[in-house]
């Protein structure tokens, strides 16, 4: 029996959560796509005008055994802020919301539970506001978005945006790592 698992993750920016999630043991691979919408094979220029359904999301393959989908959330929720509808900081529209794309119902109660766990202990001060939604579809990226953080770290917004959440995950989630 297969011990692989797949999670479709949206939390703004996916160079952001690709970049941790393929820091975590126990993840065999994240790659940055987009997934929700009503378009086959978008690009990123036409997620990003924000009326393809589209969100910017990581599709993470992980091994169950080592690492558990609640675990994978529970790393997702503290990579961003799961309150701001359609936006991450300045990262605005749509293509940022915050979404779990469950593949099964497992998952999707996973994700309902989490929800309302962080709801009841008031994780957050404002209502958390993600979507839980069955997976439609699923493309990757362009090529150049892959190991994109790893690859272009004197990038502005890599230095400004992706690196100090880098380095807060690292520190909170410093027994999860490789």
């Amino acid at each position: 029996m297969s011990t692989t698992q797949i999670a479709t993750l949206a939390g703004g920016c996916f160079w952001c959560l690709e970049s941790a999630f393929n820091s975590v043991d126990g993840v065999i691979s994240a790659i940055s796509g987009y997934a929700g919408g009503h378009i086959d094979n978008p690009s990123y220029e036409a997620v990003c005008h924000g009326d393809t359904g589209h969100a910017e999301v990581v599709r993470i393959e992980f091994d169950s055994e080592k690492l558990s989908y609640r675990e994978v959330l529970e790393i997702f929720f503290a990579l961003h802020n799961p309150t701001q509808v359609n936006r991450q900081g300045n990262d605005v529209g749509p293509q940022y919301r915050s979404a779990v794309f469950y593949h099964n119902e497992a998952q999707k109660l996973a994700a309902l539970e989490i929800i309302e766990e962080m709801t009841n202990e008031q994780v957050w001060p404002d209502p958390v506001v993600t979507e839980v939604t069955a997976i439609n579809n699923y493309y990757p990226a362009e090529d150049y978005h892959q190991s994109y953080f790893k690859n272009n770290p004197q990038n502005q917004y890599c230095a400004m945006v992706v690196a100090p959440k880098l380095a807060k995950f690292k520190k909170t989630f410093a027994d999860r790592l490789r």
